[in-house]
């Protein structure tokens, strides 16, 4: 189980990132279409890019130690105290982006029904890109459930850094 998530956590960093060179492609060929008079609507298409690559790379950022914490009372707290503050965090955040992701979710699916496109150019279904966002939470969700479990089992959470202390 541990292999098929880190797998998946690092899979979404991979789409993570290809939706930033995606942004790139879009604007080079904004760039070269503007040399050879054709137009690329590239705003529209690299934002949405950039919401899926912020979306899909949460996970990963999260596993990888890079989302910032306020850790000042964490630094005062007794190993049990710490834990327990960890665990709380975690269940908090996971309820919070779990209702986030469930409402994105059901939007997304209504973007669908309602056939509803983007105002730019090319006229995009608006369910693809919210399929980015939905995916990212959800996988969002899941590494803080995951860590939620480690934390629980008494193993560090894989966010924690090298300058945070253990806490066992």
């Amino acid at each position: 189980m541990r292999k098929m998530l880190n797998a998946l956590y690092g899979l979404s960093g991979v789409l993570a990132a290809l939706f930033l060179v995606g942004i790139a492609v879009v604007i080079l060929l904004q760039i070269f279409g503007r040399m050879l008079d054709f137009v690329v609507d590239s705003t529209e298409i690299a934002g949405f890019f950039l919401a899926a690559s912020s979306f899909l790379g949460l996970a990963y950022s999260l596993r990888h130690g890079a989302h910032i914490r306020v850790s000042m009372l964490l630094a005062v707290s007794n190993k049990q105290q710490k834990r327990l503050m960890e665990m709380w965090c975690c269940a908090c955040s996971a309820a919070l982006v779990g209702y986030l992701a469930w409402n994105v979710i059901l939007f997304t699916i209504e973007s669908h029904e309602f056939g509803d496109v983007s105002p730019g150019l090319a006229a995009i279904p608006f369910w693809i890109p919210q399929s980015g966002m939905a995916l990212g939470l959800v996988l969002m969700t899941v590494a803080l459930l995951d860590d939620l479990v480690c934390i629980a089992l008494g193993k560090d959470p894989s966010y924690s850094t090298q300058t945070d202390t253990p806490l066992e």
